[in-house]
């Protein structure tokens, strides 16, 4: 299997002023530094999906889930859920889901860094046959862990690091796994 792996990261808020899109371009970027990868940022602010529920598609997004082979959702977390505009873009496109890898990341102004949006996520993603891959990815205090710039501080470094690397070997290995059965 030469050909490289598709990872389509979902930014999950179109909200003015999120801060969750920061964590969502570094997840992208460390991305782009793993071997036979190729990432695929999708920022809804750019997408024209419906915002009444009609099931019109978004061409280019039907393009991208068609394409990917995996999904790396960072989404902040409202009120112990995850945003509309998240919602929206996985209904859209329910068959270019199914068999699929994704794992999720919380982002959350607060100290637990989203992990109730992932677990609210789950029975989302059950139903769209994606395949949830462990481990998490956690973003609290998003607001005190990235510069102005939208740069990880220093000292966040090292953390994440590691643990997006674990993520990213366990999506991959997952999305080479499904992608040979599909």
């Amino acid at each position: 299997m030469d050909e490289k792996l598709v990872i389509a990261i979902l930014a999950g808020t179109s909200r003015e002023g999120r801060e969750s899109i920061k964590a969502a371009k570094y997840v992208a970027e460390f991305g782009r530094q793993q071997p036979g990868v190729e990432i695929v940022f999708v920022d809804p602010n750019e997408l024209n999906l419906p915002h009444d529920g009609d099931r019109l598609r978004d061409p280019r997004y039907s393009d991208i889930t068609k394409r990917a082979d995996a999904f790396f959702i960072v989404t902040p977390e409202y009120n112990h859920g995850y945003p509309g505009s998240l919602k929206r873009m996985l209904d859209s496109e329910y068959d270019n889901y199914f068999h699929k890898a994704v794992v999720t990341a919380g982002v959350s102004s607060g100290p637990w860094g989203g992990v109730r949006v992932c677990e609210a996520i789950l029975p989302v993603v059950h139903r769209l046959g994606l395949v949830p891959i462990l481990p998490e990815v956690y973003f609290p205090k998003i607001q005190e862990l990235f510069d102005e710039q939208g740069n990880l501080k220093p000292e966040n470094a090292e953390r994440y690091t590691k643990t997006l690397q674990k993520a990213y070997d366990e999506l991959i290995w997952m999305a080479k796994a499904l992608k040979t059965a599909r």
